[in-house]
C-alpha cells in the first residue's frame, strides 16, 4: 500500500517541479518544502484516521458522502478520477521521450502503445502481482535518491561543493513571501498521499492501514526534504531553470560512469512507475463511482482475478487525451489542463480534511478513543490543513491554472445534478 502512493508521488514533482519552486524562492524554497511537509502531515492523518474505520476503494469520496454530502463526495471521486486519468498519457509520453535517449529512430507512438498494453496487462492481474511489480518500480526511485542525498551531501560535508544556501542575493534573494508563492509547487510534489487510502479497500487487514500510511508519509518526507535542501546547497538557485538534471551533476561530480544512462533509466522507471499507479487508483475510483450510481455500472464489475477490468479501461481514456494535446493543442491548452488535475488531487485533500472535522465532532471521546489509529493532531490540525490549502491556491502566481481550476469545478457540479437527475429516476424506477 505505501509503495503504490509512494511510486505514484515520486515523479516530475520532484524532478521538474524543484527546478520551478527554486526560480521563485530562490534557496527559501526548504521553507516551502516544509510548510508542505506540515500540510501534507495533516492530510496524513486526517486519512489515516478515517481510512483505519472506513477502508474502501473510494476512500475520500466516501468520507465525503458519509460526513459531508453527495456533492463533496461526487466531486472528490469524480475530480480525482479525471485528474489522475489524465495524468496516465503524460507520464506515457515522457517515457517515450526518454526511449529516444537510447533509440532515436523508433517512433514516440510505438513506445506508448507497448507501455500502454504492458501497464494495462499488470493492472488486469491480482492486486499481489499489481502490488509486487509496482513496489519494485518504485524502490529504483527511492533508492536512486536517496543516494543522491548521500552524495550530494557528502560533496557539502568534505568541501567539494561549497554551499548555495546564502548565495546569489541570500537566503531569501526574492523577497520574504516568495516561499509561500513557490509552495504550489511544493504541495504537488507531495501529491501522492491519497493513493495509499484508495488501496485500503484490498488490504489484507484492516490493522496495516496506519502503519502503510505512516509509511507513506516518512518515505516521502525523508525523500522530498532531503532532496531538496541537498539540491539547494549543491546548485546555485539562479542556475536551476537551466542546468542539467542535479542527479546527473552529483552523479558526475563524484566520478560515477554512465551518469547519463543511470539517470535515464530511473527517470523512464518514475513515469512508468507514476502510470502505473495512475491507472491503478484512476481505475479504483471509477470502481467506485459505478458501485455508488454515479457511473456505468459495467465499470462496477470485476474480474476472475478481482481487478476492476472495464473501469480500468475507461480510465486509460488519458492516453488519448494525452495525446492529442501533444499533437495539436497549444502549450496554454496543456498548461490547463495540468492546473485542472492540480485541483483535482487538492479536491481529495481538502474533502478529506473537512470530513474528517466533522468526522470528529460527531464521535463521543470514548469512541474516538476506541479506534484503530488517531490523529495526534484532532481537529484543529485538519481545520490548519484545509486553510493551508486554500491558502496556497490563491498564492499561485499562475492565472491558467486558477481559471481552469475554477472551470474545472464548475464542470464537476454542472455533472453531478445532471447525473443526481438521471440517478435519482433510476431509483424511482
Amino acid at each position: 500500500m505505501a509503495m503504490v502512493a509512494v511510486g505514484g508521488s515520486i515523479g516530475t514533482g520532484l524532478l521538474l517541479g524543484s527546478a520551478a519552486s527554486m526560480e521563485i524562492a530562490g534557496p527559501g524554497v526548504i521553507l516551502s518544502y516544509f510548510l508542505a511537509a506540515f500540510i501534507n502531515f495533516t492530510v496524513t492523518m486526517a486519512l489515516g484516521e478515517l481510512a483505519s474505520l472506513h477502508p474502501a476503494a473510494g476512500s475520500f469520496g466516501v468520507y465525503g458522502d458519509i460526513y459531508l454530502n453527495e456533492w463533496a463526495g461526487f466531486i472528490a471521486r469524480a475530480g480525482y478520477w479525471v485528474a489522475i486519468a489524465t495524468s496516465i498519457g503524460a507520464e506515457l509520453i515522457a517515457a517515450a521521450t526518454y526511449m529516444r535517449h537510447w533509440l532515436p529512430q523508433v517512433p514516440a507512438l510505438f513506445w506508448i502503445a507497448l507501455f500502454s498494453a504492458v501497464l494495462l496487462l499488470i493492472n488486469n492481474w491480482s492486486v499481489g502481482h499489481y502490488g509486487a511489480f509496482e513496489y519494485w518500480f518504485a524502490m529504483i526511485k527511492v533508492v536512486t535518491i536517496l543516494a543522491f542525498i548521500l552524495l550530494g551531501a557528502s560533496l557539502l560535508f568534505t568541501g567539494k561543493v561549497a554551499p548555495q544556501y546564502t548565495s546569489h542575493g541570500g537566503f531569501l534573494p526574492n523577497g520574504p513571501l516568495a516561499p509561500l508563492l513557490a509552495l504550489g509547487f511544493a504541495i504537488y510534489t507531495f501529491g501522492g498521499i491519497e493513493m495509499v487510502a484508495i488501496t485500503t479497500g484490498e488490504s489484507r487487514d484492516p490493522r496495516e492501514i496506519p502503519r502503510a500510511i505512516l509509511m507513506t508519509f516518512a518515505t516521502l518526507a525523508v525523500v522530498y526534504l532531503g532532496a531538496i535542501i541537498v539540491l539547494v546547497g549543491v546548485m546555485p538557485w539562479n542556475r536551476a531553470g537551466v542546468a542539467e538534471s542535479p542527479f546527473v551533476t552529483v552523479f558526475r561530480d563524484v566520478n560515477i560512469p554512465g551518469a547519463a544512462n543511470i539517470m535515464n533509466f530511473v527517470v523512464l522507471s518514475a513515469a512508468l512507475s507514476g502510470a502505473n499507479a495512475a491507472l491503478y487508483v484512476s481505475g479504483r475510483m471509477l470502481f467506485s463511482l459505478a458501485r455508488t450510481g454515479w457511473a456505468p455500472s459495467i465499470f462496477g464489475k470485476l474480474n476472475s482475478a478481482g481487478s476492476p477490468r472495464w473501469a480500468l479501461l475507461g480510465s486509460s481514456y488519458g492516453i488519448i487525451v494525452a495525446l492529442v494535446l501533444e499533437n495539436w493543442a497549444p502549450r496554454s491548452a496543456f498548461v490547463s489542463i495540468l492546473g485542472a488535475v492540480l485541483v483535482g488531487m487538492l479536491l481529495s485533500w481538502l474533502v478529506s480534511l473537512a470530513a474528517h472535522v466533522w468526522f470528529r465532532r460527531r464521535r463521543t471521546r470514548a469512541e474516538i478513543q476506541a479506534l484503530p489509529f488517531r490523529s495526534p493532531l484532532g481537529t484543529w490540525g485538519s481545520i490548519v490543513g484545509f486553510v493551508m490549502i486554500i491558502a496556497a491556491i490563491f498564492e499561485t502566481n499562475s492565472r491558467v491554472a486558477l481559471v481552469s481550476g475554477a472551470v474545472f469545478m464548475i464542470v464537476l457540479t454542472a455533472a453531478y445534478f445532471l447525473l443526481k437527475k438521471q440517478r435519482d429516476k433510476r431509483t424511482i424506477d
